[in-house]
């Protein structure tokens, strides 16, 4: 999913599974970008779409994303914005270490304690979380806990960094439906802090 490459664009990392599925576009991510790129056409919009979805396969995910992003430098991008939602977090983190990638935020981003973390350094890193966010029966999901357990051993690494807790939130901002794309409790709270951080992004 693009919208065409500009000087600044961004690029979706989505979230997996524990089975090795073939991979499918993020349901956060796609709303967020639909509503984001009429407010922001400045930006360019990518969203990465995994080989394999499952953080099994890590390794693959981050393979996928470089490639997207060296992709995106060749097609004419000169400064890039990673945004990962859930697993998508981890695999951010992990692709940062790339010479055009300029800030990283994390959309309620697994970021297990074993990450290395030092690829952020010298980007700005970002974390939005849901409050009620947690794994529930037969739905994935992460902890605030955890990812500001995360986000406090990358303040070492980082050039600045931010944590918002969003009061009322869930694991993201929207869900497949059998009618479409169904935004979650504030899903537009999700996406107006989407929107400040690309927009001081846009300024870099």
């Amino acid at each position: 999913m693009t919208n065409g490459l500009r000087h600044h664009t961004a690029v979706f990392l989505g979230g997996g599974r524990k089975e090795e599925d073939p991979g499918t576009w993020s349901a956060s991510n796609e709303w967020l970008v639909r509503r984001l790129a009429r407010s922001l056409p400045e930006l360019g919009f990518v969203e990465v779409r995994y080989r394999i979805k499952s953080w099994q396969r890590l390794n693959l995910c981050v393979e996928d994303a470089r490639d997207t992003l060296n992709a995106a430098v060749e097609g004419g991008a000169e400064r890039l914005a990673l945004v990962g939602f859930s697993m998508g977090g981890a695999v951010a983190v992990s692709a940062a270490g790339h010479p055009a990638v300029k800030t990283v935020v994390g959309l309620a981003p697994w970021l297990p304690e074993q990450l290395p973390v030092d690829p952020l350094a010298g980007r700005r890193f970002v974390i939005l979380h849901g409050s009620f966010d947690r794994s529930l029966p037969w739905i994935p999901g992460t902890t605030a806990a955890s990812s500001m357990r995360s986000f406090e051993r990358a303040r070492r690494y980082t050039t600045d960094s931010e944590y918002t807790l969003i009061s009322g939130g869930l694991h993201g901002a929207a869900v497949r439906a059998r009618w479409g794309l169904a935004p979650l409790p504030r899903a537009r709270r999700w996406a107006n802090l989407v929107a400040r951080e690309l927009e001081r992004f846009r300024r870099i």
